[in-house]
């Protein structure tokens, strides 16, 4: 019985080849998962990657569409996740990582996976799996002549036209693409299948995984970020047990503690390839020291290399290798030419190799595990070696001593800027470090070389350790960076970061205050179990011990609201401040934190009660809420306080509370800030309905009331309408408010309010009352309580943009505001038509919306943006004729709308082609298409 359920002699041909390309892939597969080596140089101890694979960090990033920025990352709980996770469903992802963080060692486990088809994994039930090694594909265009080449070797019973088929017609198939940056032909210009893959021009509806350093040049927006962050403290642990030392507690410990002794490879370690090495040459060697500086862990690691092939040499019938450790000047020289460049090379062939090295010494670095052989096939089927460093760092540890050797040439006057001019710390930071520690005047050079711009405080000092080899060397500057207040911001770079957590780590060690540690919205939560707070981007600050003021500032932009936010428990709380030894205060500032409602004075350790630390809370509006250790709960320090609530329940209940002391204490409130949490206004109760169903009922100090929902970007919201009868009730109930605001496509206020209707009190309070559909993006209307009207001012920051939805009153208001908006000749750069486009009228004179408002030629619209409507050949040459009498319009979009596949030219407005109009559609796949207006044919875009 075959794998597809059937004898081998009842399948048919198509059956059978399937079949064969099934199993070849298998067999091709469990050639790599089974030869994984942790320890370069002992080629004899290879292993099964499920035997020693563990989990490091996995996080995506949750902004949509795709972004090449920051953005905001989210934690996945395992590579499992990837699939299973509906947040990060799409036919693209790409996972990122630094080198040596297990991006191939992913896809081996995955590979494993699916050819053993493993429980709970979700590889069990996909077909087919392809998985190509991207640094192979030189040369080849073609997806299936590389499937055919590399997978399949020289099996002739599949052929390109069949693999093809057999991936169109399988039920499920996954496509992993491993090593994108690696990819040799990724800038050619002409298009390969891999171009055509990132586009979604191959493979459109086959989910595709790239694993990448960097992205690539083109991101369809479909595409989900996931990144590899590397080891933390559980995963060594769970490594060190599984590979090392199994069950052997005391083993562990040792391996850990000198890992503790040795807080400058800390950073290193997080490399899990590189902690892999430590591991075993800590557990292995019993003069395992205490290094002061990278370079020496690197050498003493180096010499270890060498030092076991030497003794390996000594039993009877072995190779013996005779080449000095200490003499590598080609291999130098290589090493420096790979990364130098700007397109850095990373294999070579075999023969090409041994030319430049000798093949006595190409043997012998083979042999120490620093080269990696692998045998590959190429396009015309034969078959080469190729040659690589085992890891990067490597690479970079051979380069950094040819550059010693150039910058220590007497009379040298090579210019440090053309050295480095393609070596970005950022990307090359051991380079760096190495030359400062392998050199004490070439590291002064590089130190000076790395002044502002080029490098920061934080990583020259980290260069200055290296150089001196020797903490306390260093010690005065880690004292000046921490006289002053650290920082550490979202945005940064990881190295960054990264340099500024192992000064932190070295004053902690040493018991240097830390004045003041400023976490710039990069706080992503304190780890109870660890001990140590998490930064978003994935490094931890494990040893606080010394820092005297801890200070958390998170997001204040306008679109927090929309965000889960960041929630600080009560056990997180205690535990970060129990962490801080010598903290005297902690501040948590902007409303992407939420804090606990109160902590129960039964948690409160007397310790810190004795201590009592001053804990802070200043949200957005400047009202700052302190921690009273007494009764655990907060007070609110400001005279005149502001409150803002946004979506998140905890909130919503934290400011509820808060609302309700304040004005039983008959404390003002100078605002009430509803962030995308307004529901409506309760008439009966005299109450505001959030979102969450909760209810504000305690107003009567409230003066201002901003009221701000959606404002144009990302998903559409459920509209809310005001009515008469809420508005006016929701001024008489909030007794000493002055002003009201309404900022958000989704609030629909009423279009006037009969004079007769206007309680005479509030005529004579004169209450500000406006309403801004979107802020500073069109015109802002305000009740005129002589007449019941609203006044219209325009607010344009120079770039307007009208959305009109499907709602009636919705459509009313935007007719209005084009209205205004044209007659003060105000350009406007968008309008959008959001499920609101109907048809045009028969004289092709005006636009006629769903709810039978007309929408009149409009001289100053720039760009019209027609969403989910589809639009008939009738309809479109109708709107083509509208676009022609709006003479201000240079681009007419149909986006996620049905149109017609063709065009007469001969029909299409010849003074659209004379103004240059661009006519351009957008499928549901994110995908653009332009109307070429010579044939009537979309082509893409």
């Amino acid at each position: 019985m075959t794998s597809l359920g059937k004898p081998l002699h009842r399948l048919t041909e198509k059956q059978k080849k399937k079949l064969f390309f099934i199993e070849a892939l298998r067999t091709r597969y469990k050639v790599d998962y089974d030869k994984v080596q942790p320890i370069p140089y002992i080629k004899d101890r290879l292993y099964c990657v499920d035997k020693v694979y563990v989990e490091g960090g996995f996080e995506f990033m949750t902004t949509e569409p795709v972004t090449r920025g920051s953005g905001s990352w989210e934690r996945l709980e395992s590579y499992k996740s990837v699939f299973s996770d509906q947040r990060i469903q799409s036919v693209r992802r790409i996972f990122e990582g630094e080198p040596g963080y297990g991006k191939t060692t992913v896809t081996l486990q995955l590979a494993y996976d699916w050819c053993n088809r493993v429980e709970g994994s979700p590889m069990r039930d996909v077909e087919v799996l392809i998985i190509l090694r991207m640094r192979q594909l030189s040369g080849i265009r073609s997806i299936y002549r590389a499937i055919e080449v590399y997978l399949l070797g020289s099996d002739p019973r599949v052929k390109e036209a069949d693999i093809a088929a057999i991936i169109r017609e399988s039920k499920s198939a996954v496509v992993i693409l491993d090593g994108y940056d690696e990819y040799p032909d990724q800038h050619s210009r002409r298009e390969t299948d891999v171009q055509r893959i990132l586009k979604l021009d191959l493979f459109a509806n086959t989910p595709v995984i790239l694993t990448t350093r960097y992205l690539p040049d083109y991101l369809a927006p479909v595409t989900k970020r996931v990144r590899l962050t590397g080891f933390d403290e559980i995963a060594r642990d769970e490594y060190i047990r599984k590979a090392v030392v199994g069950e052997d507690k005391i083993a562990l410990s040792n391996i850990k503690a000198r890992l503790k002794e040795n807080p400058v490879l800390e950073d290193l370690c997080e490399v899990p390839l590189v902690f892999v090495m430590f591991a075993h040459i800590a557990h292995e060697n019993q003069d395992f020291q205490n290094f002061k500086s990278v370079t020496e862990f690197f050498r003493y690691m180096i010499r270890c290399f060498h030092e076991h092939l030497k003794n390996k040499s000594k039993v009877p019938n072995t190779v013996r290798y005779s080449i000095d450790e200490n003499e590598h000047a080609a291999l130098d020289k290589l090493a420096f030419l790979a990364i130098s460049q700007e397109n850095q090379r990373i294999t070579w062939s075999r023969e090409e190799i041994c030319k430049q090295l000798g093949q006595d010494f190409y043997k012998t670095y083979l042999a120490l595990g620093i080269f990696v052989e692998e045998e590959v096939s190429s396009y015309d089927s034969s078959s080469e070696v190729e040659v690589r460093f085992y890891h990067k760092l490597f690479c970079e540890w051979y380069a950094a001593h040819h550059i010693v050797h150039i910058l220590s040439q007497p009379g040298q006057s090579v210019s440090l800027e053309e050295l480095f001019r393609h070596m970005k710390p950022e990307d090359l930071q051991y380079v760096y470090r190495f030359a400062c520690g392998l050199n004490r005047d070439v590291g002064s050079s590089i130190i000076q070389y790395l002044s502002d711009p080029r490098g920061t405080f934080q990583f020259r000092s980290l260069c200055i350790l290296e150089r001196t080899g020797d903490v306390e060397g260093t010690l005065v500057n880690v004292r000046t960076l921490c006289s002053g207040t650290v920082i550490i911001k979202e945005g940064e770079s990881r190295l960054l970061q990264r340099s500024t957590v192992q000064l932190l780590d070295i004053a902690a060690t040493r018991g240097i205050i830390v004045s003041s540690l400023h976490l710039d919205q990069c706080f992503a939560k304190f780890d109870d179990t660890d001990a140590c707070i998490v930064l978003k981007s994935g490094p931890r600050l494990t040893n606080l011990k010394t820092v005297k003021v801890l200070r958390m500032s998170g997001r204040i932009r306008e679109t927090v609201g929309n965000s889960k936010g960041i929630e600080v428990t009560r056990e997180e709380l205690l535990g970060l401040c129990q962490t801080c030894e010598t903290l005297k205060e902690i501040r948590f500032e902007g409303r992407e934190y939420v804090l606990p409602l109160s902590v129960p004075v039964e948690m409160i350790p007397p310790a810190l009660k004795t201590r009592n630390i001053m804990v802070s809370y200043e949200d957005r509006r400047g009202t700052i809420h302190q921690l009273i250790w007494d009764d655990g709960q907060w007070q609110t320090t400001t005279s005149e306080p502001g409150l803002r609530i946004s979506q998140e329940v905890l909130d919503q209940q934290w400011a509820l509370e808060e609302l309700a002391r304040l004005s039983t204490d008959g404390i003002p409130i100078s605002c009430l800030y509803l962030d995308h949490c307004f529901s409506k206004f309760d008439v009966t109760n005299a109450c505001i309905v959030l979102t969450s169903g909760l209810r504000l009922t305690s107003l009567k100090t409230v003066r201002v009331l901003h009221v701000e929902g959606f404002m144009g970007e990302g998903s559409i919201p459920s509209d809310i309408e005001v009515t008469r009868e809420e508005l006016l009730g929701l001024l008489q109930t909030c007794e000493t408010l002055e002003e009201i605001r309404f900022e958000g496509l989704e609030y629909f206020l009423p279009l006037s309010i009969p004079a007769e209707r206007m309680p005479p009190t509030l005529k004579t309070r004169n209450i500000k009352v406006s309403y801004e559909r979107r802020r500073k993006h069109g015109v802002v209307h305000q009740l005129n309580w002589d007449d019941g009207q609203w006044q219209h001012q325009i607010t344009s920051d120079g770039s307007v943009r009208v959305f009109i939805f499907q709602e009636e009153l919705d459509q009313q208001w935007g007719k209005k505001e084009l209205a205004v908006l044209s007659t003060a000749g105000v350009s406007i750069n968008q309008l959008y038509l959001i499920r609101s486009f109907s048809n045009i009228t028969d004289d092709t004179q005006s636009i006629i919306l769903t709810s039978g408002c007309t929408i009149p030629v409009l001289r100053t619209v720039q760009k019209l943006t027609i969403r989910y409507t589809d639009v008939d050949l009738e309809m479109f040459l109708r709107v083509l004729a509208y676009i022609k009498e709006c003479t201000q319009i240079t681009k007419l979009k149909f986006s996620v709308c049905e149109v017609p596949d063709k065009v007469d030219p001969g029909m299409i407005p010849s003074l659209l082609k004379e103004r240059g109009v661009k006519v351009d559609r957008r499928l549901k796949s994110g995908i653009w298409y332009r109307l070429d207006f010579n044939t009537g044919d979309w082509k893409r875009h």
